[in-house]
């Protein structure tokens, strides 16, 4: 009897078990059909985010704010969209318009000089060719012009380094770029040595370079660098000189460097200076340029922390620092969902009001 219950009680715990992975069968059946299948769920995310990967981000020399500034975006990327990055240095923002025109980087840093140069085909080094795929995405910073000596040189205006040999950052970046327009505007017959930020303050700890001029975010670490092992003087453009400057190339603008910006720095620096934009090519997907601007302003206090530049773009209407280069749609829609109202010139012609 024990026996003939025992069969009783199988054939029953058997059945159970058929039903329960009957259940589970189906609950899974009822998820797959919810996803559209096994393969659903990597296809969905493909159309909701057609996101890169990973993007390579365009900086300029070792040792100046973009590099510095580049590293940063990357964590941003990384930590708040899921997107890895490559920070690589470049020739700078000439270089990075051409790198981003060609496709060969998704996202890069320019100045405004080149950024108009550039659409427009104005610029010598572009031959012409317009690079009118490129898209303005976020405001990033100014970049003021300022040169620095050895004190030991006597040097402590523009003047002084006439005739001499003067660093004057890499070729394709900006400072290496206008330095050498500026230097013949002004008539001061300077021999200028295209080098890195980090190259020239080398060169100047080593003898081998006694003066220095830069554009870049401040401050700038190769200036620092320099100043902690030696004594320098630093000196910007003002007066008849600027004046000048301001003339003949309108993308320039009068800005003044705080004292205390460098320990060598007590009084307030009067200058030029450029502002500086993020770019991508006008075909990278909108919802990942929107999502990464909208990531930007939510999160600038993070990019502070990286280079406290950044805070001139603390206040997201920095963005109207851009009168007439065209932006990239998935920036436009970020902009007008929180009551910027942008300049009719930046709507590219791809704009479609989405």
């Amino acid at each position: 009897m024990y026996r003939q219950w025992d069969k009783i009680f199988f054939v029953v715990l058997f059945g159970l078990a058929l039903v329960a992975l009957a259940a589970c069968g189906n609950q899974a059946g009822d998820a797959s059909n919810e996803t559209g299948g096994e393969e659903a769920p990597e296809e969905a995310n493909a159309e909701e985010r057609d996101y890169p990967t990973t993007v390579t981000i365009g900086t300029a020399s070792q040792g100046g704010t973009y590099y510095i500034f580049g590293g940063g975006l990357a964590n941003l990327l990384e930590e708040h969209l899921g997107v890895t990055s490559n920070v690589e240095v470049t020739g700078g923002p000439v270089h990075n318009m051409q790198l981003i025109q060609s496709g060969d980087q998704e996202l890069g840093m320019v100045t405004t000089g080149p950024a108009y140069e550039g659409v427009t085909g104005t610029g010598e080094w572009t031959g012409g060719e317009k690079l009118d795929d490129v898209r303005i995405t976020f405001p990033m910073y100014s970049t003021p012009f300022h040169w620095w000596a050895l004190a030991d040189s006597g040097v402590t205006d523009l003047s002084g380094i006439e005739g001499q040999r003067v660093g004057v950052g890499p070729a394709g970046g900006t400072s290496g770029t206008y330095l050498p327009m500026i230097h013949e505007l002004l008539e001061l017959n300077t021999e200028d040595v295209q080098a890195g930020a980090s190259d020239m303050a080398s060169q100047m700890l080593d003898g081998q370079l006694d003066y220095i001029g830069f554009a870049a975010g401040i401050p700038i670490a190769a200036v620092t660098e320099v100043e902690a092992q030696r004594e320098i003087n630093l000196f910007g453009v003002e007066g008849e000189q600027r004046d000048l400057i301001l003339e003949e190339f309108p993308f320039f603008y009068e800005y003044t460097i705080p004292a205390g910006t460098y320990d060598s720095l007590d009084d307030d620096l009067e200058t030029i200076a450029m502002y500086n934009f993020g770019i991508v090519h006008k075909d990278v997907n909108a919802d990942f340029v929107y999502d990464l601007v909208k990531a930007y302003h939510e999160n600038i206090e993070q990019m502070i922390d990286t280079h406290a530049s950044a805070k001139e773009a603390e206040d997201p209407e920095a963005i109207l620092n851009n009168k007439n280069l065209p932006m990239h749609p998935g920036a436009i829609r970020y902009y007008e969902e929180i009551g910027i109202k942008l300049p009719d010139e930046v709507y590219p012609p791809e704009w479609d009001g989405n």
